[in-house]
């Protein structure tokens, strides 16, 4: 995977969360899981284009700055994932698949 862009690897990742949530329609779930799975799209969203800013960045401060913010919504996504699991939208080894794929973009954001 170290050949595969950061960007591409956060694209995948927003696509692999995308299709495991497909087989539920958002709008019939109950209140709570809906807001699980709002937040966790929205910060896959933010944390894909914090990685495409870290990526495209001019200057070290730039890159810096979006480093920070895509690792802290990594972390609250998988913290979403976690949670959601707990309401049975991630199996245990989506969770795990999830997981390490979210790890493994935040170990090489330097």
């Amino acid at each position: 995977m170290a050949d595969i862009s950061l960007l591409d690897q956060a694209k995948k990742l927003e696509r692999q969360v995308g299709g495991i949530l497909s087989a539920y329609d958002i709008a019939e779930l109950p209140q709570r899981k809906r807001e699980i799975v709002t937040v966790l799209k929205n910060q896959l969203i933010d944390a894909r284009l914090d990685v495409q800013s870290y990526e495209y960045a001019q200057t070290r401060a730039e890159q810096l700055q979006a480093a920070g913010e895509a690792k802290e919504r990594l972390q609250v996504a998988q913290e979403a994932i976690v949670t959601a699991s707990e309401y049975n939208l991630f199996s245990a080894i989506d969770v795990a698949q999830l997981s390490a794929r979210i790890q493994q973009i935040i170990s090489r954001i330097v």
